[in-house]
């Protein structure tokens, strides 16, 4: 306390909030806080300090008896605040009662500007407004005195103060109720004065007011309830003392006693009537009206206190007549009145005393909580899952079969939270309940575990979802729920291993190939803690116990599958499918254990069983397991790499021994090679390539052989194909492992020149394989040489790294030029036309599916090598020109391609697209010759493929200033390179693509577009200037685009405010007379694509006057009250819905279509359109500063796409002084002109200035 006496002390007299918070609020200790009563009569004798805390006067809020609520809305706010924080709000509550029992009017005046404050209005009700005044003229009055520059209050405004107002507010509210439910609450005039009044406000127009009265309303009546609950309780209590007492016996009972429990029953029963009439008040002048309002987060506040009624008064409020509320609210269009739903709706199911009080609503409603487990919003979603998981914990008969599937399919799903609420579900439904003679019985393991029946039920599931590639999303979703019971490898393994008992039926194949591939899932989850693929939102810091979990469970996991893996492998070792996610489980394994827990001859058992898998098998998958499984078993860190590592060298040994001898065989000359030594060949390089991919096998000189195979295979051109695709995939890993050994240390001369030697030797094998007759083997070749040439760029010396400059390998223009045509005729073709891949299986969808991913990755690799400069940039220009007509298949590819390139070089990237819609327009002449159509599709098509490629340069014209004039330039060359084929006085043969070159001048900046004009005059005669016929509109076209905005940019940004504006006004009035509408004709694009720019076609001196159109349509007095009050249009009041036709009272207005990226200006604004409905549209040219205001409109304005529209409510400019009212129609709008210009002068200069 002596602190805080001195730390006021200090203050100085104008000390204000920002004051105490910066200097000093936090000096106080704890201790002295707590003790409130000790603080205020400690500064009960302040009462005349001028002191002010956060803009208080001390005077005002300490001294007993004294405590009045100041007239400045950040006092009140931050004061209470600022008492819940020191827990002295229940001490000012108590003072303020004792005002209220020595003067209840003043005390009340206090209370009312305390909720007119907290809503956020200047104003202040007086003596004499409360003594004379109704409510509604009080409230009217306040409503005078909103700020109208800003419609935020503080339950809407940002900032830590803010957030703790609204708990601050409720609890006053609680507090003020519990302090006063004894006594003045009863007194039939500060309720029936509080309620009145925040039923008034909860009916106002003005948002503020409308949410701020809504939420102290609600806030009251849970207070209420709380009361009410209290006195019903108190009720019982009584009345159960007055039957004890009357059942006695006439000479011990006790008549006074008696009397006492009825006066007491009577007066309780009072109060509680009460209460009730109080209750019912606030629900039939609040709830009712406000649960539809028009703003979510006020049906939010209702939900959720609705909620709370019926959970703590369950006997007064859980019925269906309150129950409707919220089913009908689960409708709601927004989800957080959804989620508030959900949330009321779990606080009642989770009691199971309340279900039978359901039953009704449950049936009724139960198909819409189903429904919202998809709702679009994921946390409604997972709220809606988890409900029904507690509708499914207290009653087992209400969710049908088909309900349930419609949650279980939800494991699967991509969001986690979603996933693991229907994990949930699922578990409880499936796997809770057991039997009873499971219940008392001994715990027994294995086969014989309680967990045997429902890992196979686990099995079953997962069998029937038919998803079979997403078990690791089935055992990530249930592992929260279940993970005792996926951890039960014992079992799992019992299940595999032992047969099974008499009586008990088999698992068949298919149930033990999935049991494995869940077992692995699970191995996986518990060693790795991360959700699969897709799930996970980044690796999180896993907490002490969780890392102790995961250490117990990797020694667990090791000591038990050390001793059963080898059985396992052994049983299923012809099994492909169930060997290869058995071989993954000793990558999990803490290989230490193999040690400590003396199972080296388990070990060696494992060592035997992956050689015999390999000499058995030659699919790749089982193979490149077994690599894998040696890989992870090979650590030098652990004492068994010896062990292995003289394993793995026996096996690889013999591989290559074989191959060699069988490689011998095969190319022997003269002798014609069979099947069986094609298979033997093959199924050995299979085996060696799949190991070669893990394990450095350079010192068995595998390059000679395999360069032998394939040379072989190009000069006779009879060798399989898959003999062939294995022979590169092998020979490009012995390239990389020679780089690899190369890079690591010291290495000498010979070594570098060796590795040059083999490797351009590979890359000229590739070449010459590209023109293989086989379409796999082309693939293979193309997708490798692709790797080759990249890492082998000029970019592997980087890093000081030149010591590798001699390997550097750059691509010639022929093998360009090869790897070109390979991507145009095996990428850029229909899906019918793909045989080569897909086997005539054109019918089936999935190899569809597989041949496309197999394209996206070829046209991927060559892209890689355009991005980094391994070819030349401009052969792009041929993958560029594709971009339209395959957009959906590789769309995403090409465009990041282009946004790679023009990083690395914007101009070069502006030549090459430039380049790009020259090659398509010498294509379309070529097809439909000279005299072409100007809107056939072709055309049309490589305009269209142009204003996208002028979307890709973004809005800053400073950054790519020099590329967009070097691609005018280029344009504008190509137009009149070639004269015309009919003689001079005709347009050049390529006039024409000015036309398209036309896309691209919005780009350019406002001298830019003066200097791209006199490069165009150097190509034009006199007479070209002069012409007007058909066949020269695209020069006028041209020439009209680099001239809009080309004297003064300010056109540009008055037509980009009046569009912005009339965009938005459009919606609210009403139909424009023909005159008012008349603009350019506006080319149609296909449904999806944004309107792009619209071209005057007349000559610069011919250019029209820009139509002055009015768009007023209300009175300026409506406009001005509103714009004054803030309040919305789409206040909802207590009455029925209006339909649309009563919204919308003026459906004609005419479409507004969305144009070529152009973001809104922010003018401050609170939402997500440029102005709310209740808003008069003000604009701030003349007010703008020079820093803040220039940034938003540098962020927001975009120069192309600009109409000249000079629209604007005629209420702005008699506002501002700019207008008089008497002025004619036809002076006003040249003054307005006027205006406009001056006004987008001066921001212009500040913006340039800067």
């Amino acid at each position: 306390c002596l602190a805080m006496e001195t730390h006021f002390m200090n203050l100085s007299t104008n000390s204000t909030c920002a004051d105490v918070a910066s200097r000093g609020s936090l000096e106080l200790g704890s201790e002295a806080c707590n003790q409130g009563q000790v603080i205020f009569t400690r500064f009960s004798t302040w009462q005349s300090c001028s002191v002010s805390f956060c803009g208080l006067p001390l005077r005002q809020v300490v001294g007993p008896r004294h405590f009045h609520f100041t007239t400045t809305v950040d006092r009140g706010i931050v004061l209470i605040v600022y008492l819940c924080c020191l827990s002295l709000l229940q001490s000012v509550v108590d003072d303020w009662i004792e005002a209220y029992k020595t003067d209840r009017d003043m005390a009340l005046l206090d209370l009312i500007n305390f909720f007119i404050q907290c809503s956020g209005c200047k104003g202040v009700v007086s003596g004499e407004m409360f003594r004379n005044m109704q409510n509604s003229e009080i409230i009217r009055r306040m409503t005078e005195e909103f700020d109208e520059d800003s419609g935020d209050y503080p339950l809407t405004m940002a900032g830590p103060l803010w957030k703790k107002f609204k708990g601050s507010f409720c609890e006053f509210i609680a507090v003020l109720v519990r302090q006063c439910q004894y006594s003045i609450i009863y007194d039939e005039y500060l309720m029936d004065t509080v309620i009145s009044l925040l039923t008034g406000l909860s009916d106002s127009q003005v948002r503020a007011f409308r949410h701020t009265s809504t939420l102290a309303a609600m806030k009251l009546m849970t207070a209420l309830v709380n009361v009410a609950l209290n006195l019903s309780i108190n009720m019982d209590n009584t009345q159960r003392q007055y039957e004890t007492e009357r059942n006695k016996m006439v000479a011990k009972r006790a008549n006074d006693r008696l009397e006492l429990l009825l006066q007491k029953r009577k007066e309780l029963q009072e109060n509680q009537d009460e209460i009730e009439n109080m209750m019912n008040a606030i629900f039939k002048g609040v709830f009712v009206h406000r649960y539809r309002d028009a703003i979510a987060e006020i049906r939010a506040i209702t939900i959720e206190e609705i909620g709370m009624w019926m959970k703590l008064y369950s006997d007064a409020f859980l019925n269906d007549s309150y129950l409707k509320y919220v089913g009908w609210t689960m409708h709601d269009k927004q989800g957080e009145v959804r989620l508030k739903c959900l949330t009321a709706l779990q606080g009642l199911y989770y009691n199971r005393e309340l279900n039978t009080r359901l039953e009704l609503f449950t049936s009724r409603f139960k198909d819409r909580i189903v429904s919202m487990t998809l709702d679009k919003e994921y946390d409604v979603a997972v709220q809606a899952i988890k409900l029904l998981t507690l509708v499914l914990h207290s009653t087992d008969e209400v969710l049908s079969p088909e309900d349930c599937e419609s949650v279980y399919h939800l494991v699967y799903s991509a969001h986690r939270p979603v996933a693991i609420a229907a994990g949930e579900f699922l578990f409880k439904k499936l796997f809770s309940t057991r039997e009873p003679e499971e219940e008392g019985a001994p715990k027994r393991r294995g086969r014989q575990s309680p967990n045997a029946n429902l890992i196979k039920t686990t099995v079953f599931f997962f069998l029937e979802s038919e998803l079979h590639e997403h078990a690791a999303y089935l055992v990530d979703s249930l592992w929260e729920s279940g993970a005792d019971l996926l951890k039960d490898w014992e079992c799992m393994t019992s299940l595999l291993l032992d047969d099974p008992v008499p009586g008990e039926e088999a698992l068949t194949d298919r149930q033990e190939t999935a049991l494995i591939e869940i077992m692995l899932c699970t191995v996986r989850q518990a060693a790795e803690c991360h959700p699969p693929v897709g799930r996970g939102t980044g690796k999180r810091v896993m907490t002490a116990k969780e890392k102790k979990t995961q250490l117990d469970d990797r020694t667990r996991m090791t000591e038990l599958f050390a001793v059963t893996l080898p059985p396992l492998l052994a049983k299923y070792s012809i099994d492909t499918e169930k060997v290869t996610n058995l071989l993954q489980l000793p990558q999990f394994f803490d290989l230490d254990i193999y040690t400590t827990g003396r199972l080296e001859k388990h070990l060696e058992a494992l060592l035997r069983q992956i050689r015999e898998i390999v000499e058995k098998h030659t699919d790749t998958e089982v193979l490149e397991a077994c690599s894998k499984t040696y890989h992870a078993l090979c650590n030098e860190e652990f004492t068994i790499f010896n062990r292995v590592d003289i394993a793995r060298s026996q096996l690889l040994d013999e591989m290559v021994d074989k191959f060699n001898r069988l490689l011998e065989d095969f190319l022997q000359e003269g002798e014609e090679p069979d099947d069986d030594d094609a298979y033997q060949v093959l199924s050995t390089l299979k085996r060696i390539t799949a190991f070669h991919n893990a394990h450095d096998l350079s010192q068995w000189d595998l390059f000679s052989s395999n360069f032998k195979l394939l040379n072989t295979g190009i000069e006779n051109g009879d060798m399989p194909e898959q003999i062939v695709v294995h022979a590169l995939q092998c020979t490009h890993y012995v390239v990389l492992w020679y780089l690899a050994k190369v890079s690591e240390g010291s290495h000498r001369k010979e070594e570098l020149m060796s590795l040059r030697k083999q490797m351009r030797m590979f890359c000229l094998m590739c070449q010459r394989y590209l023109t293989n007759v086989n379409t796999t083997v082309k693939e293979q070749a193309f997708t490798i040489l692709c790797d080759v040439l990249l890492v082998f760029s000029h970019q592997m010396v980087s890093g000081g790294r030149e010591q590798l400059e001699p390997l550097v390998y750059s691509p010639d223009d022929s093998l360009q030029t090869e790897l070109l045509s390979f991507i145009l005729h095996h990428v850029f073709i229909d899906q019918d036309d793909d045989n080569g891949s897909t086997d005539g299986q054109q019918d089936d969808e999935a190899a569809k599916i597989e041949a496309l991913h197999k394209r996206r990755n070829l046209l991927a690799a060559y892209c890689k090598l355009i991005i980094y400069n391994v070819v030349e940039m401009n052969t792009g220009a041929d993958i560029f020109k594709q971009y339209m007509r395959y957009y959906n298949d590789y769309g995403d590819i090409i465009k990041e391609t282009m946004s790679k390139t023009r990083q690395i070089d914007k101009i070069q990237c502006a030549k090459t697209l430039i380049l790009s819609l020259q090659q398509l327009f010498h294509e379309m002449l070529s097809e439909l010759g000279t005299g072409f159509d100007r809107s056939s599709s072709a055309f049309c098509g490589i305009k269209e493929l142009a204003r996208r490629f002028s979307l890709t340069f973004g809005l800053d014209q400073v950054k790519t200033r020099d590329a967009i004039a070097m691609l005018h330039k280029d344009g504008i060359e190509f137009a009149f390179k070639e004269p015309s084929p009919q003689g001079e006085g005709n347009p050049p043969l390529h006039l024409a693509f000015l036309d398209i070159l036309s896309e691209f001048s919005s780009k350019l900046m406002r001298q830019d577009k003066r200097t791209v004009h006199m490069y165009l005059e150097r190509f034009m005669t006199f007479q070209m200037a002069l012409q007007r016929d058909d066949c020269w509109l695209p020069l006028i076209s041209y020439r009209n685009s680099l001239q809009a905005g080309g004297d003064d940019d300010t056109m540009s940004v008055v037509s980009g405010y009046s569009s912005r504006g009339s965009s938005v006004r459009s919606k609210k009035t009403k139909a424009a007379t023909p005159t008012a509408t008349v603009a350019a004709a506006k080319r149609k694009l296909p449904e999806g694509s944004s309107r792009t720019r619209v071209w005057n076609m007349q000559t610069p001196v011919m250019m029209p006057s820009p139509h002055l159109t009015s768009t007023m349509m209300r009175g300026p007095g409506d406009m001005r009250e509103e714009a004054k009050r803030g309040r919305d249009d789409s206040y909802m009041g207590v009455y029925a819905l209006p339909s649309d036709s009563q919204q919308h009272p003026h459906p004609h207005t005419l479409p507004q279509t969305p144009q070529l990226h152009q973001t809104p200006i922010d003018y401050n604004r609170r939402g997500t359109g440029l102005m709310e409905e209740d808003e008069e549209p003000i604009v701030e040219d003349v007010m703008m500063s020079s820093e803040g205001r220039m940034e938003d409109l540098n962020e927001g304005m975009d120069f192309d796409t600009m109409d000249i529209d000079l629209v604007r409510p005629l209420t702005f400019y008699y506002k501002y002084g700019i207008c008089k009212k008497k002025e004619t129609s036809s002076r006003c709008q040249l003054r307005l002109f006027t205006a406009h210009l001056t006004c987008v002068n001066i921001c212009m200069n500040i913006r340039f200035n800067n």
